[in-house]
């Protein structure tokens, strides 16, 4: 028997590899983002150096630009490993429970293609790792997709995801962790709000997406601004960022720096708290707590128990477009 082409085996083992449809529970929250392997039939899988099937090990290996494609969504890197298991063996209780799709359990399809007892439990890129979509795209050097917790954790270099409206970046690590709609971003992370102009960094970022049009998560965050709250069409929006250590948000006149902090893209709004200052130019105020509405640049700034907002405030360094926008004490009005 003559060996198999490496492409024509990526195709005939493309059956087996259709386990990851057991994303179907697991990644449906990741639909508002784009990134969602749960929709459009087969999964193509081809490599140029071939597919390996150990069954032994319970994993199979595409070498070599390897690529899987379904329903849109295209994943590319090196390598690729999906590992199975028995039905039901050591299976981690997920975060939350996982949905299924109408009329078919999440994990069928696995379980038709690996003889109805097995199942894809874990999926593995490795080297210049690329998720896109037709909008977004996730990068790293490895990639890891727990199914049993619905979590996936970019590592390496070049650490990222982009949306049409947001740019996150981190130096440690990259989670999606897709039944909360929660992205975290783990040293020198980065939050760029590209349809607002406005940039967040700090240690952790947590960044919330909305489940649909007006929509937002369960989960709830450290502190939520609340005025002028106003409709963010579409799904996918950002609805809030958290922020923790070395808390930065810039916007094209200001600096607001603090420990930790929350902004809700929806309202424009942030509240930041611990070792608060709020730069302006060359003017600047300290306090323990400020809530700056990013729409119309006005900050209330918030003093310690027993204590005085401190500032430096410099004559004339204002341009008189930010004449209007005023850093208010709290207690002054």
């Amino acid at each position: 028997m003559s060996a198999p082409h490496p492409r024509r085996t990526g195709r005939v083992l493309a059956a087996l590899l259709l386990g990851l449809a057991t994303f179907e529970g697991a990644l449906g929250g990741v639909k508002a983002q784009g990134i969602d392997l749960s929709q459009g039939g087969p999964v193509d899988v081809t490599a140029t150096d071939g597919i390996e099937w150990r069954q032994a090990e319970q994993v199979v290996i595409a070498r070599g630009d390897a690529r899987a494609a379904r329903g849109g969504v295209v994943v590319t890197s090196d390598r690729l490993l999906a590992r199975y298991r028995q039905s039901g063996a050591g299976a981690a209780p997920p975060a939350t429970a996982p949905a299924s799709a109408p009329g078919r359990p999440a994990g069928a399809a696995a379980d038709a293609a690996l003889g109805g007892s097995s199942e894809i439990w874990r999926l593995e890129a490795e080297g210049s790792v690329r998720i896109t979509t037709a909008t977004d795209t996730a990068r790293g050097d490895r990639a890891v997709y727990d199914i049993d917790q619905a979590v996936l954790v970019l590592t390496g270099r070049n650490l990222g995801l982009t949306t049409p409206q947001q740019v996150i970046t981190a130096s440690n690590s990259l989670e999606y962790w897709s039944q909360r709609k929660m992205a975290v971003a783990r040293g020198n992370a980065v939050v760029v709000d590209t349809a607002e102009d406005r940039r967040i960094t700090a240690d952790t970022l947590v960044a919330y997406f909305l489940d649909g049009p007006g929509e937002a998560p369960a989960p709830r965050p450290v502190a939520e601004p609340r005025q002028g709250e106003r409709n963010v069409p579409g799904a996918g929006r950002m609805d809030r960022v958290e922020a923790f250590g070395n808390v930065e948000i810039r916007t094209p006149t200001d600096v607001v720096r603090g420990d930790r902090g929350v902004y809700s893209a929806a309202t424009g709004m942030a509240r930041l708290l611990g070792n608060v200052r709020i730069t302006r130019g060359d003017n600047q105020l300290n306090g323990r707590e400020a809530i700056v509405n990013l729409h119309t640049g006005v900050a209330r700034l918030v003093a310690s128990p027993g204590a005085r907002v401190q500032g430096l405030v410099v004559p004339n360094s204002q341009t008189s477009e930010d004449a209007g926008r005023p850093v208010t004490p709290e207690g002054e009005r």
